[in-house]
């Protein structure tokens, strides 16, 4: 189904199942895929869990914290991405900070998927980022890649604005956003840029990974990766096979490469190459952790009961790490 909305920033909020709908936003056409959807999921989950009882994780901001919607950190043409602020209102010192990506296959999904755990990082002591970038029906990789790449520029310039500590960088993401931050974590540090498209701040090191069930390697035995990747990286593997090697954080990692903190699904092929990712930080000594979620489905962080020891894991580790 197809449908055209006007909207002031670019937003997918058709909340219609299936794919290939339209919005009109900033004056451009924009494809965006609606199917990935707090809705869509809890009820695709509740009829494999029938013997518990699962509920969505609701937004329920602390009074403690600020939210600042929809700001622009990147205009690319006429296309302005934005990103949702979380954090404490009235901080002590400059905090850690946590660069959120949703997930949806690189195609579908959009920030708000990202809202209460962001605003439970906040309350915690965290700034998050909760970014928007662009899907693979908008542009194909490496083009989300540069957006993440952008957006932490973006928070080198305002981090005096925003209390933020510019020496304790986290980036976190669920699915689609897992294999993204495991990707930007393990390029971000190095001297020489992984692709000729992108440019880190010199004064700015990734000093935390946190993928939640997000894929390390594309081509791998545990990998199931087909269409939907085929979209995002431009090609099938046989097509482009130098693209799929590079868009998999296995193919980075080594000593520039921080620590990883991994929370998995019952699903092996969702964080397809761990182990030799791990076997690598442990060459080079560098902190992991792994928790699963034992008989856990995919997309368990944004719902009851899995929620909560998610957020638990994550604060426990950067509390680790800061």
């Amino acid at each position: 189904m197809k449908a055209y909305l006007t909207a002031l920033f670019f937003t997918c909020l058709l909340q219609m199942p299936g794919s290939g709908n339209y919005i009109i936003a900033q004056a451009l056409t924009i494809p965006c895929d609606t199917s990935y959807t707090v809705a869509s999921t809890l009820k695709k989950i509740r009829k494999e869990y029938k013997d518990i009882e699962v509920t969505a994780v609701l937004s329920n901001p602390s009074r403690r914290i600020t939210v600042k919607k929809d700001i622009v950190y990147s205009t690319i043409g006429k296309r302005k991405l934005t990103a949702d602020l979380f954090y404490l209102s009235k901080p002590k010192h400059d905090l850690p900070c946590i660069v959120m990506i949703h997930g949806g296959g690189w195609r579908a999904g959009d920030k708000s998927l990202n809202t209460p755990m962001a605003e439970r990082l906040a309350d915690a002591g965290y700034v998050v980022v909760s970014v928007e970038y662009r899907l693979s029906l908008e542009a194909t990789y490496p083009a989300a890649v540069q957006d993440l790449y952008n957006v932490i520029a973006w928070i080198d310039k305002y981090a005096k604005k925003y209390h933020i500590n510019i020496n304790k960088l986290a980036v976190l993401g669920c699915s689609a956003g897992g294999q993204l931050a495991a990707l930007v974590g393990t390029t971000y540090n190095k001297p020489v840029a992984f692709n000729q498209s992108v440019k880190q701040k010199e004064n700015v090191k990734i000093n935390a990974i946190v993928d939640i069930d997000g894929i390390l390697a594309f081509k791998h035995p545990d990998s199931q990766e087909g269409k939907v990747a085929s979209e995002w990286l431009g090609g099938t593997y046989e097509e482009k096979p130098e693209t799929w090697t590079e868009a998999s954080a296995l193919t980075h990692v080594d000593a520039y490469t921080p620590p990883t903190l991994f929370i998995a699904s019952k699903y092996p092929r969702f964080l397809a190459g761990r182990q030799e990712f791990i076997s690598t930080l442990d060459k080079y000594g560098t902190k992991y952790q792994t928790h699963f979620l034992e008989g856990v489905p995919h997309s368990f962080w944004l719902l009851n009961p899995w929620f909560e020891p998610t957020v638990r894991y994550v604060i426990g580790f950067l509390e680790e790490v800061f």
